[in-house]
């Protein structure tokens, strides 16, 4: 578009000057054409705005439409996919925080406290004095098993994959993390040189396609993952199972896609079709997975390692916590992610039909853990469509310990949800291998607005917090979130997803609603074990 803009500018300065010489008069249309000519060279050689680089002069139509829409438009409210009222323009906050700009809102309330779905955090008489609560929460990550435990943020950027993402927009993201010190999921496209280059810190997730750590034939290498586990970037290790936009369902590079570049980081052949399948070939039972975990753990020299998934089928999900159990091997952290949770492709179906949302899993993931006495060693990470901070009040109130957001970093990078993430046309440059449209993305200055936009969640949260009278996240449970069911009826998070007792699934009887899953799963196969006749 950039050159398109020069040649354009170019031949029409030309054709006026020419039609000028024979005609003079027409010399003066150089007081309308110069004007728009200098801003778009403006636009160009300013690198804080990719859509106005990208974009000369059309860009601006996106600023001078949002200034010309009625403000009562940026607080229409919609449901979500779940019946909570959902700010449709919550990205308004994310971009106001990046840019370190107010995001208060004028006149009140905006959403309709009556509606069914509304949910608000109690407050305390007594509110804690911001300087007394904890300004920085941290949580250490690493079990028993873990020799190089982590001490992570409460808030971290989720899995965002070279390939889907624009090199920049990954060096955007891992030093914006750096400057937070907060880490940096790299999806499971592999640990790209972009990850590392700028030392932020780093969860290398490994997918079914083991990219980055695979053999030939797509089994898993464990050389090539013990040269790369043990970089000093990478601070935990990270199995997806499967997650929330598309659980159970495995991906396709095309041959076309596979360049040269992508061909070494995933250690894959260049120019030929790379299937992600469904499922991993590197174990098959809960047990074998729980040996995966702990050959991961020696592998990578003691460091934290868990496993990624959205939840199915809720006896398989037991399955697991049986044969940590039995065989004692505890993963150092599980991420939960929720059916809500976005991508850069996927079958409408899956997208919209698959998976257990984030809070219903959440609830189900904790409570599991700690009916089985287990959830003491190992940390909870939330995932799918956290923005705000009351998304990690709530989501730190059902059990999660830390949370993780991908669309909303997006955001923060300058992401305008155009919806061309698999078309390779992101005319921000953060979802593209466009050099034309990436290269507009500059890493100097987005990676403040990442830095930024983390800063105010975080602050954000800690600032709920103390107003509920709590130091830290730790201090959250059920009872402080409120959610109105009906018209006339509200409940806590503690009477829709009551606890389960310490250790009261590890043997009968089993608490109510839970005795069919449990007595059907079996830490030997992650098929249920009831039998139809």
């Amino acid at each position: 578009m950039k050159i398109k803009f020069f040649f354009y500018s170019s031949i029409l300065c030309i054709a006026i000057a020419i039609l000028g010489f024979f005609y003079p008069k027409v010399l003066w249309s150089f007081l309308l054409v110069a004007p728009i000519v200098l801003l778009g060279i403006k636009d160009v050689l300013q690198t804080k705005h990719s859509l106005k680089h990208n974009f000369p002069i059309i860009g601006r139509l996106r600023w001078w439409a949002e200034w010309m829409r009625p403000k009562v438009y940026q607080y229409f409210v919609e449901s979500d996919t779940d019946g909570a009222p959902y700010n449709r323009l919550s990205r308004n906050v994310i971009y106001q925080r990046s840019k370190k700009v107010s995001d208060s809102t004028p006149f009140g309330t905006q959403l309709n406290v009556y509606e069914v779905g509304y949910e608000w955090l109690n407050h305390s008489i007594a509110p804690l004095p911001l300087e007394k609560g904890e300004q920085n929460p941290r949580v250490i990550v690493g079990g028993p098993n873990c020799k190089q435990p982590y001490s992570a943020s409460i808030f971290n950027i989720s899995a965002l994959s070279f390939g889907s993402l624009s090199k920049n927009a990954i060096m955007a993201l891992n030093s914006g993390a750096k400057l937070g010190e907060f880490a940096h999921n790299t999806g499971e496209g592999g640990l790209s040189p972009y990850h590392l280059a700028l030392g932020g810190d780093i969860i290398w997730q490994i997918g079914t396609g083991y990219f980055g750590c695979r053999n030939v034939d797509g089994t898993f290498n464990p050389t090539a993952f013990a040269e790369r586990a043990v970089l000093p970037n990478v601070k935990m290790i990270e199995i997806k199972l499967s997650q929330g936009a598309k659980p159970g369902h495995g991906g396709i590079l095309p041959a076309a896609k596979v360049t040269e570049e992508i061909a070494k980081i995933r250690l894959v052949e260049k120019g030929k079709e790379v299937l992600s399948p469904s499922y991993h070939k590197a174990f098959g039972t809960p047990i074998e997975l729980l040996a995966f975990i702990k050959q991961l753990q020696d592998l990578s020299g003691g460091k934290p390692v868990g496993f990624k998934l959205c939840i199915g089928q809720k006896s398989q999900f037991i399955a697991i916590c049986k044969a940590i159990v039995k065989t004692n091997i505890i993963p150092d952290f599980i991420t939960v992610d929720g059916g809500e949770g976005g991508t850069g492709a996927a079958p409408l179906e899956f997208s919209n039909s698959v998976g257990m949302p984030l809070r219903e899993g959440l609830a189900f993931v904790y409570d599991a853990l700690n009916g089985f006495g287990l959830k003491k060693h190992i940390k909870i990470i939330a995932s799918g469509k956290v923005h705000t901070g009351f998304d990690l009040v709530k989501n730190f109130s059902l059990g999660a310990d830390m949370c993780s957001g991908a669309r909303s970093m997006m955001m923060a990078l300058g992401c305008i949800q155009a919806l061309e993430c698999n078309s390779n046309t992101c005319p921000t440059g953060v979802a593209t291998q466009n050099p034309n449209l990436y290269n507009g993305l500059n890493v100097d200055h987005k990676k403040v607005r990442v830095f930024n936009y983390h800063h105010e969640t975080v602050k954000a949260a800690i600032e709920l917090m103390s107003a509920a009278g709590i130091e830290h996240p730790n201090n959250l449970h059920r009872s402080h979130i409120y959610r109105r069911v009906s018209a006339n009826k509200i409940q806590t998070y503690a009477e829709m997803y009551p606890y389960l007792l310490k250790g009261s699934l590890l043997e009968s009887p089993y608490p109510e609603g839970w005795e069919f899953d449990v007595m059907h799963s079996s830490e030997e196969t992650f098929t249920n074990s009831l039998k139809y006749s």
